[in-house]
């Protein structure tokens, strides 16, 4: 009797209470519109921005420092890549910015779907924006604002990361639930009942987890939203490399004020010693200098630049070839009595011809016979020294490839890898040359060391003996 009162009242109350919806008379302001969330699109933004946080860190006074103290001075890049600091550096350039229109296209293709109907410009007024420096809707964006912007931005990433584990944890107790419901080899019902309640109270909390994940990720944000943040630190990096580059043709030369290039660097006399001033880190790549307002655009220009020379390894689309092939030698150089006759074929195999022609013509005349241990020595040291600034090359190569990989595009931010300290643009002569040098010296210490085994099994007392 007293729960049917009780429940009477809570009916009167909830009747009450929609009687007193519906006597309010209508609000007369503009209605309120829900804009439509990103949802499980939310893991490729938050990979997007993931990419655009580490562009920007790349570009800090000291990742920039490093590209002219240490990446242009690479051994192995002013051997056989270049020793022209404005080349290397206008690659430099070329890159990011390249990166940077890749992340701007898939921006774009974001703020197609927003009510804005500025940012379903962005297109347009970014292309504007790089040869002009015209920024309309004030996109742009000072330090302070923009490292604000970059802690807002990194929690929404961790918070989409943590939701894509946290959902795909949902899936497993999900098919466990399954697996456990249509199990009928569990004898003990009570158990089975058990584990079931179990699984159930686990889903309740996964599933109230995901929930607040949600809310707190980029899945419950607007377009709108997560437009307007990619817009502006798409705006702000292009910004930063211009300013650090020195591409100031037709450009404002200069952020606000509170962004500036004042630990960017200038070569000195000593390439081991750099002055920290203010200012950018070179003159600019001459044809993105001279031509950035011309009719053929800022970022066709700048593809120019990244199109390898005939004379490359990247032309030829051998640079991945030749770093793998360079970091198998390594390998068998560093324990060449390990290496057996079918890993040789194997190598050989790997071989295009015109190193193939080339070690014939290094091995003729060679005699079989390689039991010099002084000459053996000697070979050694020469090849470690070749690989000492041949193989960080090659690595870099095989690095920054597996970077663009499809397989590869997550929420984890890169490395540092730059194309000029790659094999890419590396002289393709005077990579084979070094190549071919690392073969003929495998070659006698492979055989230096098979004879020294030969000698040690010939030489050892057999049982007839003693």
């Amino acid at each position: 009797m007293v729960l049917e009162t009780w429940l009477i009242k809570v009916k009167k109350t909830i009747s009450h209470s929609f009687d007193v919806v519906r006597a309010t008379p209508p609000v007369t302001n503009k209605p309120i519109i829900k804009k439509s969330s990103v949802g499980v699109l939310a893991f490729e933004i938050a990979s997007l921005m993931s990419k655009l946080l580490h562009l920007w860190q790349s570009l800090t006074d000291k990742n920039v420092a490093r590209i002219r103290s240490e990446s242009v001075w690479l051994e192995g890049v002013r051997k056989i890549v270049s020793n022209d600091d404005a080349f290397l550096l206008g690659v430099a350039c070329a890159e990011m910015v390249g990166n940077l229109k890749l992340l701007a296209e898939s921006v774009s293709r974001i703020s197609k779907t927003c009510e804005d109907s500025n940012l379903r410009e962005f297109d347009r007024l970014f292309d504007e924006f790089a040869i002009t420096g015209r920024d309309p809707h004030n996109w742009l964006l000072s330090l302070k604002d923009m490292e604000a912007k970059n802690k807002k931005t990194d929690r929404y990433v961790t918070a989409t990361a943590t939701l894509h584990k946290e959902m795909d944890e949902l899936v497993v107790l999900e098919n466990g639930l399954k697996k456990l419901l249509h199990n009928n080899k569990d004898h003990d019902a009570a158990i089975k009942e058990q584990k079931i309640i179990d699984l159930q109270q686990k889903l309740l909390w996964q599933r109230q987890e995901i929930k607040y994940l949600k809310e707190n990720s980029l899945w419950c944000r607007s377009f709108d939203t997560v437009a307007s943040l990619l817009a502006r630190s798409i705006f702000t990096i292009l910004a930063r490399i211009k300013l650090v580059f020195g591409l100031g043709h037709d450009y404002p030369t200069s952020l606000p004020r509170s962004l500036s290039a004042s630990a960017t660097v200038y070569p000195s006399e000593n390439p081991n010693t750099f002055t920290f001033v203010s200012g950018p880190l070179m003159k600019g790549p001459p044809k993105l200098q001279e031509n950035v307002s011309s009719t053929h655009g800022f970022f066709e220009l700048n593809s120019q630049i990244l199109k390898p020379p005939s004379t490359t390894l990247g032309a030829a689309a051998l640079a991945l070839h030749y770093a793998n092939l360079i970091v198998v030698m390594e390998r068998m150089i560093r324990s060449p009595q390990l290496v057996g006759v079918d890993a040789r074929d194997d190598l050989y195999s790997m071989l295009p011809n015109s190193i193939r022609f080339s070690l014939r013509a290094r091995l003729k005349g060679v005699g079989f016979s390689a039991s010099d241990p002084v000459l053996a020595a000697e070979w050694r040291e020469a090849l470690h020294k070749i690989l000492g600034w041949l193989l960080p090359l090659a690595h870099n190569m095989i690095k920054w490839q597996s970077e663009r990989s499809f397989e590869q595009q997550n929420l984890v931010p890169k490395t540092n890898v730059l194309l000029l300290q790659t094999l890419y643009f590396a002289n393709q002569e005077k990579a084979e040359a070094a190549i071919t040098e690392l073969l003929v010296g495998l070659n006698y210490i492979w055989r230096f060391e098979r004879e020294m085994n030969a000698k040690v099994l010939f030489s050892a007392p057999t049982s007839m003996d003693s």
